[in-house]
């Protein structure tokens, strides 16, 4: 028999590639249980059906682009008892965030062939430069199990379990050799966090840092060590410009090797 009064969920999109969206979606088997103990009320990668709110918990995924999003994050905050952002783009302004280190409107005029019908913030920002934000769950894409957890967390009250520790842990669960030391490769492994499986290394490849900045990382070392390497400035650079460029702690250490 179906319990009363499931908790709602909402899964909202902003600027993003839909990838977080569809690692729920790709739960599968775990997601049958999830549908047991919720009410899913708003998520149309998945359902035309719409639940109006209020809702107990909201997934956002996806960074802000546009005057219209900031204004609609808002009304999305005030309809959610819990806010949950997920993936790079709604925690660090994902891949799109490049364009803050330069004119926003020289690159769409370079993008777009007709760029007056653009119609776009300077910055692309993520969720919590709006809102409150109850909890911000990594990656690019999200992991799939993390986010089962979280979701499972709020539901009973809890705190979630998401490892803030970085790759490196992974790699030794793991028994994979470290790359850096093994073969001379250059890896964010030291300062990303956690999520991953340590996927790259795996294949003996460095860490390109999808999962974003690990709590306090030393990003500095580790530019040294990519120097000692013979990496230049502007490798290490590019290293920390990508999908989390805007993080805080990539973002100042790309900054530090500007120019």
């Amino acid at each position: 028999m179906q319990r009363k009064n499931k908790p709602k969920l909402a899964v909202w999109k902003f600027a993003s590639c839909d990838g977080c969206q569809l690692s729920l979606l790709d739960c599968e088997d775990e997601l049958l249980a999830v549908t047991d103990a919720i009410q899913i009320a708003y998520f149309p990668e998945a359902t035309r059906a719409v639940i109006k709110g209020p809702y107990d918990l909201s997934l956002v995924e996806g960074s802000i682009t546009t005057q219209h999003d900031a204004e609609r994050i808002h009304q999305v905050r005030r309809a959610s008892k819990s806010l949950i952002v997920i993936g790079a783009c709604a925690t660090a302004g994902g891949i799109q965030a490049l364009r803050n280190f330069g004119d926003a409107k020289r690159l769409t005029s370079l993008v777009y062939a007709t760029p007056k019908f653009i119609e776009t913030l300077s910055k692309s920002t993520p969720i919590a430069d709006h809102v409150f934000v109850d909890f911000e769950l990594r990656g690019c894409p999200i992991n799939k199990d993390q986010l089962l957890e979280v979701v499972s967390a709020y539901l009973n009250g809890r705190k979630p379990n998401v490892p803030k520790y970085s790759v490196c842990v992974e790699c030794k669960r793991r028994g994979t050799p470290c790359v850096m030391v093994s073969q001379g490769i250059p890896c964010l492994g030291p300062v990303t966090q956690a999520g991953c499986g340590a996927l790259c290394p795996v294949y003996q490849r460095g860490c390109y840092g999808c999962f974003g900045p690990m709590e306090t990382p030393n990003t500095r070392a580790l530019s040294e060590e990519w120097k000692a390497m013979g990496k230049t400035s502007q490798d290490v650079l590019r290293a920390f410009r990508t999908y989390n460029a805007y993080a805080d702690a990539f973002r100042k250490e790309s900054d530090a090797h500007e120019g």
